[in-house]
């Protein structure tokens, strides 16, 4: 929300963006307020204020309430309530001192000019002075003195029509008596007859008054009673509302001076010669955590003294890595950019564009009522749902931030290299946060290659080693001294209002210097709005990056989206402790944006009287610092499937790639190249391919089964993947694909004889 205008004394104007909730499709819209002379009124867009007004709410009888940190309801006694949503707490406060400051001005304004016509003023149920009773008085009593006037008018047309009704009545009856014929005795008669007409409709008229009256009069005093009791709640609402904003700032009050002496104690502590100095940096150090939701663990800055010491006293790490433990205090955890990227030639220019996303329509309900509870991967899908990519080039992705690595390659301390590590497995999840696409499923046998080890050092080969369940198997070296290797399964639910995508299997980056060996898994992700609504993706779930080697240790927690959360959207926390438990760094940030860690220099265990589990971990740490931050999304990427500069490279065409690369897959291409309905028939044409040949390898199976093996089950699938070997892994236990070699060496010949014809 852009920063609106700071209130004017002269205009009492205020004006800024503000989310307004509409309807449970749409939810908050942003829309244009401004609050002038006592009166909120909205538009959609600030060009609207010269013509088009959507609402206006008068201050003077409405109520302000705050729901939470951003959100705050205006309501004008039902007929009409704004739920609306600042941008920050910092925000909303600021429209709730403007608004509660024009309510009060035009409650007065009202006020006074009701009372000084006001000749019924006494007759009106007392309100306590400064509770703001005056304005519903005022318009109550102007609402009965009317009511008493029309009663008045009635009651005077009453009188008049029984007098002139009469006075006609008599004068017909003279008429009539003069027996008169002809016409004139004929126009006498129906005079007459309409005139009985007239005046059985005016008695029931009259009636009808009499009775509204004595129904009136009969209501007044209950409602005056309702109107009472409304206005006594009010008053003992902003009576408790008052009590609890004087103990909120009693309590901030006591917090700020707790701090400030606790400070004080610090500084004399710690002061000596030429040290004192560094005490005005405290507010620079700060690093909190939300403290709502049951956290795992709190942050506070860090003691001025720990700022001092050395840093291989407090930690624990041994003296070769105090160069390093130094820098981190005062630098980010960075490498020389200059040495890591020396000798790397760009192998040739990139592209960086594809073709614009075709705006191709698709109801979504027709496909989708079919498939709740089944396999996503057993769904025919049209290309429609799809991005001109394949989860093997997805899976190629996560190497995105592979500086990551590079720099972590660098690193004396193995707890340094776990915030790298750590950053890398967070880093791989930004690249999802607008691609609500879905990648083509691969076709068995199909592989993806991503050389890019002239210009960035590494060289990557992913294969479908497996159909049912679908598993991809990845292996990346780099000249940098890291290896990656994993094995994903994806396991997808359909819910019917989202998409639940579960990816199984453990992710290995292994380190050449000090022989380090990481492991993790990643988290759930979550399609959500897929039947109504936009789409939007979510993370969540929790992440253990394991040291095998050294023991070390990283908890990372994927926050998930909650409406009534007041923390930051897509966060991510963790902390890194060594083998012995002990904490020495502290992660935060969001997987959509950056991630930071803080030095801890100390912790403690928070509520030792309380319940063992409501204990939390207070970790005193140092000022955070930057370690990954997201690269910017290339220009209209909003019309190329919102895809990353590497994205766009990623299905460009390569010479010498393999027969079953994913680049040479047709439907793919075909889609790539807004060719959608192109793309749907050969897509199906492959499946089936794929479908046959499968059959064709079950049967062949069977047959060479004995007799006795047969009576076992069903023939199984007997396919083995090329690149990779299945064997055990020994660090987990998995059945899992390790690369085998042999690929970039049939590159280098330019020989495929082995290769499946699966395009």
């Amino acid at each position: 929300m852009s920063e609106p205008k700071t209130p004017t004394p002269a205009g009492d104007t205020y004006k800024g963006w503000v989310f307004k909730w509409t309807n449970y499709i749409k939810g908050y819209q942003r829309r244009w307020f401004v609050l002038s002379n006592g009166l909120l009124s909205y538009y959609r867009t600030q060009a609207e204020m010269g013509h088009t007004c959507r609402g206006t709410i008068n201050l003077a009888t409405a109520t302000i309430t705050v729901d939470d940190a951003c959100n705050f309801v205006i309501s004008n006694g039902g007929a009409q309530t704004y739920h609306l949503k600042a941008s920050c707490e910092v925000e909303r406060q600021r429209w709730i001192t403007a608004l509660e400051l024009a309510k009060a001005k035009a409650a007065c304004m009202q006020a006074e000019s009701d009372d000084s016509g006001d000749d019924f003023s006494t007759s009106s149920p007392p309100v306590a002075p400064g509770q703001g009773g005056g304005s519903q008085n005022s318009e109550v009593q102007s609402a009965l003195r009317t009511l008493g006037s029309k009663v008045e008018d009635l009651s005077t047309c009453n009188d008049l029509i029984s007098k002139h009704g009469s006075a006609l009545q008599r004068s017909l009856s003279e008429l009539d008596s003069l027996r008169l014929t002809g016409e004139a005795g004929d126009k006498v008669r129906q005079v007459t007859e309409r005139a009985t007409l007239f005046r059985i409709t005016s008695n029931a008229m009259i009636n009808a008054c009499r009775d509204f009256l004595a129904l009136a009069q009969a209501h007044s005093k209950r409602w005056q009673k309702a109107l009472q009791a409304e206005r006594d709640q009010r008053v003992r609402l902003e009576e408790t509302l008052e009590q609890l904003a004087k103990q909120h700032n009693n309590l901030e009050r006591a917090f700020r001076g707790a701090a400030q002496a606790n400070a004080t104690e610090d500084n004399k502590s710690s002061a000596g010669p030429g040290k004192g100095e560094a005490s005005d940096e405290d507010d620079d150090n700060e690093f909190f955590d939300a403290v709502e939701e049951a956290p795992e663990f709190i942050t506070v800055p860090a003691d001025p003294h720990f700022h001092k010491r050395s840093s291989s006293n407090i930690s624990g790490f041994n003296s070769e890595m105090c160069p390093d433990d130094q820098s981190l205090n005062e630098e980010p955890l960075v490498m020389n950019q200059e040495s890591l990227s020396q000798d790397l030639i760009p192998l040739k220019k990139r592209r960086t564009r594809i073709p614009d996303k075709p705006n191709y329509s698709l109801n979504l309900w027709s496909i989708m009522k079919n498939c709740i509870g089944k396999e996503l991967s057993k769904i025919p899908m049209p290309v429609n749902f799809n991005e001109p990519i394949s989860m093997l080039q997805r899976l190629s992705e996560d190497l995105e931030y592979h500086e990551l690595l590079d720099k972590a390659s660098k690193c004396q301390s193995s707890l340094e290299q776990m915030c790298y590590v750590a950053a890398f497995s967070v880093s791989s999840y930004s690249t999802t946060v607008y691609r609500t696409g879905k990648p083509f499923n691969p076709l068995l046998g199909e592989t993806y290659e991503l050389d890019r080890r002239r210009e960035s050092g590494y060289r990557s080969l992913c294969e479908q080693v497996s159909h049912h369940p679908p598993a991809a198997a990845h292996h990346a070296i780099s000249d940098r001294g890291w290896t990656l290797r994993q094995e994903i399964t994806v396991a997808s639910k359909f819910r019917g209002k989202y998409l639940s995508i579960m990816p199984l299997g453990t992710i290995h980056a292994i380190f050449e210097k000090g022989n380090n060996h990481y492991t993790w898994k990643k988290v759930t992700t979550t399609v959500h709005n897929i039947i109504v609504g936009k789409l939007w993706i979510d993370q969540s779930g929790e992440i253990d990056v394991v040291n095998h080697t050294t023991g070390d240790r990283c908890h990372l927690k994927f926050a998930p989206y909650s409406y009534f959360s007041r923390d930051v959207a897509r966060k991510v926390t963790g902390v890194v402790m060594d083998k012995d438990g002990k904490a020495h760094y502290v992660l935060s940030g969001t997987w959509d944006e950056k991630m930071e860690f803080s030095r801890v220099m100390q912790s403690s265990r928070g509520g030792e009287n309380g319940t063992e589990g409501k204990q939390k971990t207070v970790y005193q740490t140092l000022k955070a610092r930057e370690v990954w931050r997201r690269n910017p999304l290339p220009e209209g990427a909003e019309t190329m499937y919102y895809f990353t500069a590497l994205a766009l490279t990623l299905n460009e065409l390569e010479e010498g790639v393999a027969p079953t690369d994913s680049r040479r897959r047709p439907d793919q291409r075909l889609m790539e190249d807004g060719r959608w309905e192109e793309a749907n028939s050969e897509k199906q044409r492959l499946e089936e391919k794929q479908r046959s040949v499968r059959r064709e390898r079950e049967r062949e199976a069977a047959s060479q089964r004995t007799s006795s093996q047969s009576e076992e089950g069903a023939p199984h699938d007997s396919y083995q993947a090329l690149w990779f070997e299945r064997c055990e892994d020994r660090i987990t236990g998995e059945q899992i694909h390790i690369y085998k070699g042999g690929y970039w060496e049939a590159k280098d010949r330019g020989s495929w004889e082995g290769c499946p014809d699966i395009f």
